[in-house]
């Protein structure tokens, strides 16, 4: 079995997340996303609240699972049989950042990093950019599933 995870904070996730993800599922039997726990990131959302919306943005797709990581990410595909990690570029500084990164998880491991440019209509999405719309009440429904506009409002009332 190909098996693969598309790692992120996806707080929230974004159809620009999604496109990835649905690319993935294409390509490999099974797609773990997997939502992380990043210390030095200051989240909106939970990491179980993160982890709810990614399950129902992607309950669509059969072959994805949607799990809680922490800790390193090649030590979390090695213990779990995943031999792929795929990221979403959405510009030049990404591809810089991702193949760093890649060139580092091939050094400590056997697990090979796929780099897929993210679709043209969702290239210039972030979840920091639809964070920002929101707090504002702007329209971000065009941006993120209806769950996750539903949860950034109910978020920016309180």
């Amino acid at each position: 079995m190909r098996k693969a995870i598309c790692p992120g904070s996806f707080d929230p996730v974004t159809h620009g997340h999604l496109d990835i993800i649905e690319r993935a599922s294409k390509i490999f039997d099974e797609v773990v996303v997997g939502v992380g726990t990043n210390t030095s990131k200051n989240t909106l959302f939970s990491t179980e609240e993160r982890v709810d919306m990614m399950t129902l943005a992607t309950s669509h797709l059969p072959n994805i699972v949607v799990r809680q990581i922490s800790g390193l990410l090649v030590t979390y595909c090695e213990e779990h049989g995943i031999g792929s990690i795929v990221k979403g570029l959405r510009f030049a500084g990404d591809f810089e950042y991702e193949l760093q990164m890649a060139q580092m998880n091939a050094r400590m491991s056997d697990v090979e990093t796929i780099l897929l440019p993210t679709s043209s209509e969702w290239s210039f999405i972030s979840s920091t950019l639809v964070r920002e719309i929101a707090k504002v009440d702007g329209d971000i429904s065009e941006f993120v599933p209806e769950v996750v506009a539903q949860r950034l409002a109910e978020r920016n009332k309180g």
